[in-house]
């Protein structure tokens, strides 16, 4: 595993049933750098997202990590290791205030998951990480809001804070800009890119403009396998490409 090779997968397969959802996907992401899973709807993409951590066991294969082998470990035990993932859907406690979501998961971080009978004092000393988490992700103003009275813009921006929180080294995130609006989308594009000056980011998203403003490499799934790998531009032209998207009814 080269020096600069940060997450490694080699024939990565899983079947469910007799029906082999991801066949024999090797992925190689850089340090450092946004690496995005597209393709058409069944392609594989989120099974590919739960087998890298641990949501799933795969049925063959090796996924590497920082050069130590995690496959079969605990979902808990990878993301310890700094291999985050956050949610197609926004999970985030509605009626706790953004602080408070922000102060449970830095809780989690050390491991104190969901304490909240701790004393006031050992939670507020969590407040100066808490308001600098919120502000990274443009919620300075809304650190007293509801989580439930936020747009959805703002709760995926939560979601992302309450995620930095575990400090992860490697970030994946599914779907970040699905269901939002032409401005959440932008927002969350700005935010991802600051993220992304300190981590390693792997995403799946179906919005190609984001896919082209964002990603330093782009691999194409469908039916389970690698259809293509490269920069935008390369696998934009690629007619294999064209097809599985022409063929899936994706524009």
């Amino acid at each position: 595993m080269a020096a600069d090779t940060i997450l490694q997968t080699e024939g990565l397969t899983k079947d469910f049933r007799g029906f082999r959802a991801v066949d024999d996907i090797a992925l190689t992401i850089q340090r450092g750098t946004v690496h995005a899973l597209i393709g058409p709807n069944g392609a594989g993409k989120t099974t590919c997202f739960n087998l890298l951590t641990s949501f799933l066991s795969p049925s063959s294969g090796r996924i590497t990590y920082k050069g130590l082998d995690i496959t079969g470990m605990k979902p808990a035990a990878v993301a310890r290791l700094g291999l985050v993932r956050s949610f197609q859907i926004s999970a985030v406690f509605g009626q706790m205030s953004v602080q408070d979501n922000i102060r449970i998961a830095l809780q989690r971080r050390r491991g104190h998951s969901y304490d909240f009978w701790r004393s006031q004092r050992t939670l507020d000393s969590l407040n100066e990480e808490a308001a600098a988490l919120a502000d990274s992700v443009g919620l300075s103003d809304f650190l007293a809001t509801p989580a439930s009275a936020l747009s959805y813009g703002r709760k995926r921006a939560l979601e992302l804070a309450t995620t930095l929180a575990l400090d992860p080294e490697m970030l994946l995130l599914d779907e970040p800009m699905a269901g939002m609006g032409h401005e959440d989308v932008e927002r969350t594009t700005e935010l991802i890119r600051r993220i992304a000056r300190s981590r390693t980011i792997l995403m799946v998203e179906h919005n190609l403009s984001v896919v082209a403003t964002l990603s330093n490499t782009i691999t194409v799934l469908a039916r389970g396998k690698v259809l293509a790998e490269g920069d935008y531009n390369t696998v934009s032209s690629d007619p294999r490409v064209v097809e599985a998207y022409i063929g899936s009814g994706h524009a």
